[in-house]
């Protein structure tokens, strides 16, 4: 395959493609192949004439015909093999096909399908993407990363594979959740493909499934743990700041442990944030936010019950708790009114537990009530504690029973319920059963897409509480910022862009997130909200990305954040041979 380079503009944004290379080879890059979209006078300047049938095509027709394609195919796995290959050949024309209908194309390249993708990975493997770092080569890893510095990355993706969705260890597949993560970057942030890089940190699998599977393709031995992880994660991470300095870490699907810990760990050392913890708990805060506009009240009037307090679930509580600090709680205030619980009830502090569930422990001398529990105790927390929102990520489903749900209003006139455990199958309750219970007063949003509900003649749509919201519009505000480090405070800016954007009329309707269609809109609004986050809170911003400065000015910031995004249409190409 011929290399291709980029030519920005001021603001890095890509202005043209320079082919170091002319001829049929060109047809196999897939940032510069156009397919039958070359025109005729590119065929000639290119030397591609003879390579394609006469007749040129336009891009939207390209689209129509691969929609066709897609929509042939008889599941949604072979459709993801379509869509993939399409990438894999050209670039521009599968993110423009995406873009012409986000909502249908989402559920494929990432959740529910990316979960099945993962678990056939090594038998429907057709092209090699990313960086694969394993024990065998862990020690060339700046040598690996820098055979793609000459993309520009501004974004990499990175999972241990090891909490993959509510799948749990998929092994060397989980990197297909990078490739999803990193398309939808694309699509809501426009960064652009050559500036993203899926990274799979293969340290073993103890899945007996895979280790058994002769077509596996990862490291086949059990799971590196203890010192030998933390070394190799810490390999990794000096030879990534090393290559990107600039650029934005995403960590994703770690186990739950060790989420908090390298999220924590390298919080100072390195651009990055964990979209399981942080990302989770953004959108759902946004949930909590428009809530809040529609029942006309304040965050720090309410009381919170996370049920589940795994990476996710104690993601949400961090967030709320910053939220309430900001509104002016002090820690002890915002602390006191959030609980959480898991398999073993009420987390409470004189009870052995991972250290990252400690902050929303709760102390029996300051609640005396819960010396009283029993471990199936959700109903008595609801009670005492008066939760007026109640979210689940448990993976529990049917949890919230009719009298669990009946105990929320109770304490409430408009119940706000978060059923977010997903897929569907795994919620905690229907929104269905939900409005039912409450008489339609309750404010839902779910983390699996459901359909609108009616009761009484009004039809309540259902919002998705969905990390698209955040996490493009997040890396793209850091980037385009210059942020050194990605603070909390970033998220909850983030929350409040994303509530922001859901109409008035739609409020009204109950809907408490935005609809996947603005996603494009959605992502600028956080961008923007998140850089202006980071101009007000660190003073050695600069935009390695960028040669056009906003010098802590947020309007400047616009223009750059505007002129960065990539949009799927074919970009010149010149032709440089040397």
């Amino acid at each position: 395959m011929t290399f291709c380079k980029f030519k920005y503009n001021q603001f890095g944004g890509t202005e043209k493609l320079i082919a170091e290379d002319s001829g049929f080879v060109l047809q196999h890059n897939h940032y510069i192949n156009k397919g039958t979209a070359f025109t005729t006078e590119e065929r000639q300047r290119l030397k591609l004439s003879g390579a394609l049938p006469p007749q040129p095509r336009s891009l939207d027709h390209q689209i129509l015909n691969s929609v066709i394609k897609v929509d042939e195919k008889p599941d949604d796995v072979e459709k993801y093999i379509y869509i993939r290959s399409l990438y894999d050949r050209n670039v521009t024309l599968a993110h423009a096909m995406i873009s012409s209908n986000i909502g249908k194309y989402m559920s494929i390249i990432y959740t529910p399908t990316v979960g099945l993708v993962c678990q056939r990975y090594s038998s429907i493997f057709r092209h090699a993407n990313g960086v694969h770092l394993y024990p065998g080569n862990i020690d060339k890893a700046e040598e690996i990363l820098r055979q793609y510095a000459y993309r520009n990355i501004r974004v990499a993706v990175v999972t241990d594979n090891q909490g993959i969705l509510g799948l749990g260890d998929q092994g060397t597949g989980g990197i297909a959740i990078c490739l999803g993560k990193l398309m939808l970057y694309t699509q809501g942030a426009g960064i652009a493909p050559w500036h993203c890089l899926p990274i799979s940190l293969d340290i073993g699998t103890d899945n007996k499934l895979l280790l058994e599977d002769k077509d596996y393709l990862g490291w086949r031995k059990e799971r590196l743990t203890g010192d030998a992880f933390l070394d190799f994660i810490d390999l990794f991470a000096k030879a990534f700041n090393k290559v990107f300095p600039h650029a934005l870490c995403q960590w994703e699907d770690f186990s739950k442990q060790n989420a908090f810990a390298i999220r924590d760990t390298y919080v100072d050392k390195m651009i990055s944030f964990n979209d399981d913890i942080q990302g989770t708990g953004a959108v759902t805060l946004s949930a909590v936010i428009a809530a809040m506009r529609i029942k006309k009240e304040s965050l720090k009037d309410q009381v919170f019950l996370i049920h589940g307090a795994g990476a996710g679930g104690i993601g949400v509580a961090e967030q709320i708790y910053v939220a309430l600090t900001e509104e002016g709680l002090s820690t002890k205030e915002a602390l006191s009114k959030i609980f959480t619980t898991d398999s073993k009830g009420l987390v409470v502090s004189n009870q052995k537990q991972p250290v990252y569930k400690d902050k929303f422990s709760k102390s029996p001398s300051d609640f005396p009530w819960i010396s009283g529990l029993s471990r199936d105790c959700l109903h008595d927390v609801i009670e005492k504690a008066k939760v007026s929102v109640l979210i689940g990520t448990s993976g529990q489903p049917g949890s919230f029973t009719k009298p669990i749900v009946q105990a929320v209003l109770a304490n409430t006139r408009r119940p706000v319920i978060l059923p977010l455990s997903n897929p569907t199958t795994k919620c905690e309750a229907t929104p269905e059963e939900i409005i039912h219970w409450t008489k339609g007063h309750a404010l839902i949003a779910t983390g699996s897409p459901f359909e609108p509900v009616t009761y009484n003649g009004q039809s309540h749509v259902v919002g998705q509480c969905n990390n698209v919201f955040v996490f493009p519009g997040v890396g793209l505000g850091v980037i385009g910022s210059g942020a050194t480090t990605v603070s909390p405070s970033f998220f909850t800016a983030a929350a409040h862009a994303v509530a922001g954007q859901i109409p008035e009329h739609s409020l009204t309707n109950g809907e408490l997130l935005p609809q996947i269609k603005q996603l494009k809109k959605v992502s600028m609004e956080v961008a923007l909200a998140v850089g202006k986050k980071a101009i007000t809170e660190q003073t050695d911003l600069q935009c390695k990305f960028s040669t056009f400065q906003h010098n802590n000015d947020p309007e400047r910031l616009s223009t750059i954040l505007s002129n960065m995004r990539w949009s799927p249409d074919y970009l010149p190409i010149e032709l440089q041979i040397s």
